[in-house]
């Protein structure tokens, strides 16, 4: 399969230089300084409303920017306009036109730079093998399946050589099954088209399993830059590790601390976990812990209530309380009773401990 971007172009350092984006006294963006390296895979991640859509349609030029900018080559671009800057697009919504088949949808950027005849067909039918549409070719949208259509959206994106792809939240509409296939089909994409791709998604696991680089996003600012493995085993705080699977927070006190480890008085029960951040004896503080690795165990621990349990497959999970009225996510071998007494400690290695105040 060919490639589908040139060399020149699709090696080139894409700069976000505090990048401020406002609407009246709300500051969507709020500094953003990003640099991205040529044919990288960012995945900017984090809830609704936290600057990560609104930062990716700054980059395309469909919103202007109130400060920064943005450097392409080392060339500004902020100020071009959205056709100027030669970046391939797929939307949620896959945006694709209803009356045109799947080969005018593809070639659609392609007319609009006045590329037709050959060379225009060559690229279609190239585009349209990357993505393994090639007998669905004459098909209007409305006669394919939701993949199929975004499919078309990938392939009309890549087809006019972009520097740049930007996807924005674009597996949201599928169901888990096609969202599983479309991950493994669009890293595969990227790495053989070889463009930088940011791709804009609020699913921790979408992130994880296809970017070379997480970029964690809160209210219109930058909380972490990091590879998937940094950022899920080393999340620099609670924001970070929310998305990152922490779902259980419990606030503790901290007994004792040796290097990297503290120990914590949560609840009457005493629990290890690994230091992130500077804290010392007798700090409040805040345990946090993947639900995976928070189990039912007898003896010494953090004293729960069970308030409901669900089968999983391989294992059972539960909803418990606190004393205090903290909501606990946990593990168990078996099915517990609802308002059964138990006790929940960490696995060995798997919570954190944070100094910070509990969110």
């Amino acid at each position: 399969m060919p490639a589908t971007t040139t060399p020149d172009r699709g090696r080139e350092r894409l700069e976000l230089r505090d990048l401020r984006r406002s609407f009246g006294s709300f500051n969507a963006l709020d500094g953003i300084d990003l640099t991205i390296e040529p044919g990288e895979f960012i995945a900017l991640l984090g809830p609704s409303g936290c600057g990560k859509s609104t930062a990716l349609n700054c980059i395309a030029g469909l919103l202007a920017l109130t400060g920064g900018e943005i450097r392409l080559g080392g060339a500004r671009i902020d100020q071009l306009e959205p056709e100027r800057r030669g970046f391939g697009m797929v939307f949620q919504s896959y945006a694709l036109f209803p009356h045109m088949n799947v080969r005018k949808n593809v070639g659609f950027g392609l007319a609009m730079q006045g590329i037709r005849g050959a060379e225009a067909n060559r690229r279609i039918q190239d585009a349209l093998g990357l993505v393994r549409l090639e007998s669905q070719a004459e098909k209007l949208p409305g006669q394919l399946s939701g993949g199929q259509q975004q499919r078309v959206a990938i392939a009309r994106a890549v087809v006019i050589r972009p520097p740049v792809v930007l996807m924005d939240e674009p597996l949201s509409n599928l169901d888990a099954k096609l969202r599983l296939e479309m991950r493994a089909d669009i890293r595969g994409i990227h790495d053989q088209i070889g463009s930088t791709t940011i791709y804009v998604t609020h699913d921790q696991d979408e992130a994880l399993s296809m970017a070379d680089r997480i970029v964690v996003m809160s209210e219109g600012r930058i909380e972490q830059i990091g590879t998937p493995q940094e950022l899920y085993q080393r999340p620099d705080n609670l924001t970070v590790a929310d998305f990152m699977g922490f779902r259980t927070r419990i606030p503790g006190r901290v007994v004792s601390v040796a290097g990297s480890e503290a120990e914590l008085d949560i609840e009457g029960g005493r629990v290890r976990a690994t230091v992130r951040g500077a804290i010392r004896p007798g700090d409040a503080a805040t345990l946090s812990v993947r639900p995976e690795d928070l189990v039912a165990t007898p003896g010494e621990g953090i004293p729960a209530t069970v308030e409901s349990m669900e089968y999983r497959g391989r294992a059972w999970f539960g909803l418990a309380s606190a004393p205090d009225g903290t909501r606990l996510y946990f593990r168990s071998g078996e099915a517990l009773p609802r308002g059964a007494a138990t006790t929940l400690t960490p696995t060995p290695g798997s919570a954190l401990v944070f100094g910070e105040a509990r969110a």
